[in-house]
């Protein structure tokens, strides 16, 4: 016992730092993280810009592009099918915090808009789909989760993630946003609509 309290404050630090390092070199990393990235949002302590809309090129509608994926239970589908929606492409993976701490207002977002207008692509960019899917079922999204069945198109290249798209119906980009974003916003929402043409 007195040991213990000759050396409380090594044994402290040294359970500090032990803890951190379960933290940060283990899968907790990203839910902590992010789970910490999530409560800077919500306290409004950080704000990081929001998106606005311009259009990425100019030149007219074009048609979505060829973009094979897999869903969830591993079916084929390709983003094709969404021609004619507004669609919401968010490029993410389980291993980064700021896409885990982004998500929660998409699920929120997505529960609040007509997804007859306005589709949601949530393309997991995991070597593992498994663990993909892990997250997403203890979470308890309902968004639509697929995972890319070939490299993607071009004008989805990025070098960081998160990163979302918003994609108008005629196919063409509206936004490109790179890093995380509360989109969970009357104004976001409102834009998603007046895109839809409702």
């Amino acid at each position: 016992m007195a040991f213990f309290q000759r050396h409380r404050a090594n044994l402290t630090q040294g359970l500090l730092w032990g803890s951190l390092a379960v933290v940060f070199f283990t899968d907790l990393k990203a839910p902590v993280v992010g789970t910490l990235q999530r409560g800077l949002l919500a306290t409004g302590l950080w704000r990081p810009a929001l998106p606005t809309a311009r259009p990425i090129r100019a030149g007219g509608p074009r048609p979505l592009p060829d973009a094979p994926l897999y869903t969830l239970d591993g079916r084929p589908t390709n983003l094709r099918r969404f021609a004619g929606k507004v669609v919401v492409l968010n490029l993410w993976a389980t291993w980064c915090p700021p896409c885990r701490a982004e998500m929660p207002a998409l699920q929120h977002l997505y529960s609040q808009v007509d997804t007859a207008r306005v589709a949601f692509v949530m393309v997991s960019l995991d070597e593992n789909p498994t663990r993909a899917r892990r997250v997403v079922e203890q979470a308890g999204y309902t968004f639509p989760v697929f995972f890319p069945a070939a490299p993607l198109p071009k004008v989805f290249n990025t070098k960081s993630i998160p990163t979302t798209f918003i994609l108008g119906p005629d196919g063409t980009v509206a936004i490109r946003h790179e890093g995380m974003a509360d989109y969970d916003t009357a104004e976001f929402r409102a834009y998603l609509q007046q895109l839809a043409g409702q």
